[in-house]
């Protein structure tokens, strides 16, 4: 027989303040629910019934959950939330630091983190002092005894749970992206210049009568180029593009560190120009005025159309005086690739150096087994992971050495 759930009729408020509560804890939790998602969970469930445990669980599941990701954490807050007896156990056992001998799946680890934080909030437990252990032998978790910014550095972002990204996107403000000048072809006076400046020597010498004195030197004009973002929004990739964005944000609000100026464009369906909204000092409200533009977020993905738009619209008029072009995306493309490897080799002969940051190569032994990457693999400079803030500082070497080639030439040899 099906467990049933004591709850109480569907015409009695409290159903629905059960599920708005429920609601909260999953927006707490990072999961996207907004208010027409509980209007829609409250019809639903009176239109579906819950007398049978798992309907409940499904029904409830259609209304929250959109993403796979989010499924993990769904079904731990369901589980803490809906009348478990032992719920409370659960939380505090989830807050509290353990030692076990086998290292669970990282993502049921940050569902359960995420879950419990959200219905608990930001009261924690007290750690109790451990008494003495006897002498077993017991397997100790050593990322314990190591520094929460250092464990951060590397964690995935997408491993993360509530507090973590709030604590990872304060390091990420801090985070720098210098830049070399480079030389331009017009050059300015220097007394001790390499070039011989031709025309200033003659004039000179035009004024003394002909006579020629003095060679006047020159030294090439050092300018700052500008930064190119294009940022992929999709599904897969969300978790990864707000961090990322907000690290451009900090990039683009640094004061002296060199970049001419610093333009930014979201992509998954459709090519979003975001630069505007960059200029905002805070990043909360720039980041929500660009989603609100974006209307393509966690959506599909069409790279080839969007590099398209991009080479036809904005390259000539941002893309001048040897730009420097981030590329971040997983390169999953589900297009033609003969249009993509086309407007890849556009953009890149556009660009002073094209740098593509990919989350996938946090796998080890990731290989170029999709269509997409396969295709734009040969268009890059530089092929870098883009899923940790460590990769992130990175950045500022692959930026620095034009002979950097990150993991682009071990891929290539698999291809």
């Amino acid at each position: 027989m099906a467990e049933q759930i004591p709850l109480e009729l569907p015409d009695n408020p409290r159903l629905a303040q059960n599920i708005i509560h429920f609601a909260r804890a999953l927006r707490r939790a990072g999961l996207p629910v907004g208010p027409g998602r509980v209007i829609d969970a409250i019809r639903a469930v009176e239109a579906a019934g819950f007398s049978d445990r798992m309907d409940f669980y499904w029904t409830l599941h259609a209304c929250f959950v959109n993403r796979p990701e989010h499924r993990i954490i769904y079904a731990q807050i369901f589980r803490l939330y809906w009348r478990d007896p032992r719920y409370l156990e659960h939380m505090m056992s989830m807050m509290l630091p353990s030692i076990r001998g086998v290292q669970e799946e990282k993502a049921a680890q940050a569902g359960e983190k995420r879950a419990a934080q959200a219905l608990l909030g930001d009261h924690l437990p007290e750690v109790p002092q451990e008494e003495e252990q006897e002498s077993t032998q017991i397997e100790v978790d050593a990322s314990l005894t190591i520094s929460a910014e250092e464990r951060l550095r590397t964690l995935d972002f997408e491993q993360m749970s509530t507090e973590e990204m709030a604590q990872a996107k304060r390091m990420i403000a801090r985070l720098t992206l210098p830049v070399k000048p480079i030389e331009s072809r017009r050059s300015q006076a220097a007394v001790q210049g390499k070039r011989i400046d031709h025309r200033r020597t003659l004039r000179v010498a035009m004024r003394r009568g002909g006579e020629l004195r003095d060679i006047a030197r020159a030294k090439p004009r050092l300018r700052w180029p500008n930064l190119v973002v294009l940022c992929d929004i999709s599904g897969s990739m969300s978790q990864y593009s707000r961090m990322v964005l907000h690290f451009l944000h900090a990039v683009a609000n640094e004061k002296g560190a060199g970049w001419a100026k610093v333009h930014a464009f979201t992509f998954g369906t459709r090519l979003t120009n975001i630069t505007r909204h960059l200029a905002t000092r805070d990043v909360d409200a720039a980041l929500k005025a660009a989603g609100s533009e974006a209307q393509d977020w966690e959506g599909g993905t069409r790279i080839g159309d969007c590099l398209h738009a991009f080479n036809r619209d904005w390259s000539r008029r941002v893309m001048g005086q040897g730009a420097v072009v981030l590329l971040i995306t997983d390169g999953l493309e589900r297009g033609a690739p003969e249009d993509l490897s086309k407007e890849m080799e556009r953009l890149h002969l556009s660009s002073r150096r094209l740098i593509w940051l990919n989350p996938l190569l946090r796998w080890d032994g990731f290989a170029p087994k999709a269509t997409g990457i396969r295709t734009m693999l040969p268009h890059v400079d530089s092929f870098r992971a883009g899923h940790s803030i460590h990769s992130l500082e990175a950045l500022a070497d692959a930026i620095s050495r034009p002979d950097d080639m990150g993991e682009k030439a071990r891929l290539m040899a698999l291809l």
